[in-house]
């Protein structure tokens, strides 16, 4: 039985001139396409019986002008694997160049994510085919915007018995990561609304939210977290907060604080955004509910995977008092219509039988003992101080002298270290206390304790350089005698 187009496990596109004849036509295109990048080395073509029957031409033309391409250096045929592009990135004109953006540091100690390489691949694998082994044809369909009701129902349990969190699946909506469900709840709050967000916080968060039409007004954090006391002064509709780990200072939302922002969302109709965006990292006392369960008519709760598993899945929660479920589901609807449906079914599984859990419980481990690690580390160096390290997955290392923090950061690329600090995360003017954010769930297991070795190297370093500086100043005071 002859081979078939449908059959031949290829497809190839081909534009074919009508001058110079149909075997030069056909080297012609495949020798432009090669250059061009649109066939890529090790690509590999179609039978030539295959697409003689496609291109209705004889088999032994397509032969030929294989032949002719093998010997121009542009095709290999090799003994039982057909006929391959070989490679002719040197030959390849007009093709652009995407930007480069560095190679990657060493030590990378910059906070923001997970360790991805303890991502749970055997549990995501086995959810993952029991989720697709007992779907119904229906999921294979467009979903509903607001998410799968298998992933809602297993996060209303979980949610309520690990966070203290109030919700039906009903007011459960599912998004892509915590950035789209911000924009989203800007939409849906007010058009031009002002929002109150946390000073300091994450300033790519304040762009999404002026991208979605909203206005940013900052909002003071002190040594009780964020200065909710101050929102009945303030001409804001919402307040986003971070009530279980303030970002980046790293310090719990005073219980006064809270009731604070619950009494000012009730009295003037405002209302909180609360992330939790790693919420199921505390280590030195039990984790700190979430404000939603005290005022579900008040508060929104937003969670996500992106810490806990990883940020490639771009799955998150949105937990919604009932007025503005149909609203933001909506907005939802509009945006991109339905979150991955197979991430969200895994995810259920996941959580239904309770690998989710594990993995948390083995990751706070983790990343508790990184923490101590860290602590231990730099508890020698008189001339620094560690702070925030209660919960989540960074710290706030301050230096004796804050103009010290630009001499950290430029001598920690020289070792190949990166690292973050508190100077843009301030909004506007105003008292900027300075000091480095040290991510200590960024690096893998095998590159953690080399990447402290590193960090306390430029420490000591910059500490070294402190006091050369402070005996000169010294001496220079001392009186010339003869």
């Amino acid at each position: 039985m002859q081979e078939g187009w449908s059959t031949s496990g290829l497809d190839l596109h081909l534009e074919l001139s009508s001058s110079g004849g149909r075997r030069a036509a056909l080297e012609r295109s495949l020798r432009e396409a090669i250059r061009a990048g649109r066939l890529v080395a090790g690509t590999r073509l179609p039978p030539t019986r295959a697409l003689s029957m496609e291109l209705g031409m004889s088999r032994g033309t397509v032969s030929t002008a294989y032949d002719q391409l093998v010997a121009e250096g542009y095709l290999l045929a090799r003994v039982g694997s057909g006929t391959v592009v070989a490679d002719t990135s040197h030959l390849r004109v007009g093709t652009p160049t995407l930007p480069s953006t560095g190679d990657p540091p060493r030590y990378d100690l910059r906070p923001g994510q997970p360790d991805v390489t303890k991502f749970p691949v055997a549990a995501w694998l086995r959810s993952a085919r029991r989720a697709i082994t007992n779907a119904r044809a229906s999921v294979f369909d467009y979903g509903e915007p607001a998410g799968r009701i298998e992933l809602r129902a297993a996060l209303s349990e979980y949610l309520g018995r690990t966070r203290g969190v109030l919700a039906t699946p009903g007011q459960i909506v599912i998004t892509t990561g915590y950035v789209q469900a911000l924009a989203l709840l800007t939409r849906v709050v007010d058009d031009e609304a002002a929002i109150a967000m946390e000073n300091p916080g994450l300033p790519f968060h304040g762009d999404v939210v002026r991208r979605a039409g909203g206005r940013v007004v900052a909002l003071g954090v002190d040594e009780m977290g964020a200065r909710t006391d101050r929102l009945a002064m303030m001409d804001v509709t919402a307040a986003v907060l971070t009530p279980a780990h303030q970002y980046p200072l790293g310090m719990a939302l005073h219980p006064q604080r809270r009731h604070a922002a619950i009494e000012w969302a009730r009295s003037r109709g405002g209302l909180v955004v609360e992330d939790d965006y790693d919420g199921e990292f505390r280590y030195d006392r039990q984790p700190v509910g979430a404000m939603q369960g005290i005022a579900p008519d008040q508060v929104v709760y937003v969670g996500t995977a992106s810490k806990t598993l990883g940020p490639a899945l771009r799955l998150a929660w949105v937990v919604l008092p009932a007025r503005l479920v149909e609203p933001f589901v909506d907005a939802k609807r509009h945006a991109d219509l339905h979150s991955d449906t197979f991430s969200q079914l895994t995810l259920a599984d996941l959580i239904a039988t309770h690998a989710y859990d594990r993995h948390v419980r083995s990751s706070r481990l983790m990343y508790r003992r990184r923490r101590d690690l860290l602590v231990g580390r730099l508890a020698p160096l008189r001339h620094v101080t560690v702070e925030g390290v209660a919960a989540g997955l960074h710290a706030v290392v301050r230096t004796a002298e804050p103009r010290h923090v630009d001499a950290v950061l430029d001598e920690a690329p020289r070792h190949g270290l990166a690292l973050d600090e508190l100077g843009p995360h301030w909004l506007g003017a105003g008292d900027r206390t300075r000091g480095i954010i040290v991510g200590y769930s960024t690096p893998s297991a095998g590159t953690y304790p080399a990447a402290l070795d590193v960090l306390v190297r430029v420490l000591r370093t910059v500490d070294g350089m402190r006091s050369t500086s402070s005996a000169l100043t010294c001496r220079s005071r001392v009186p010339f005698r003869r």
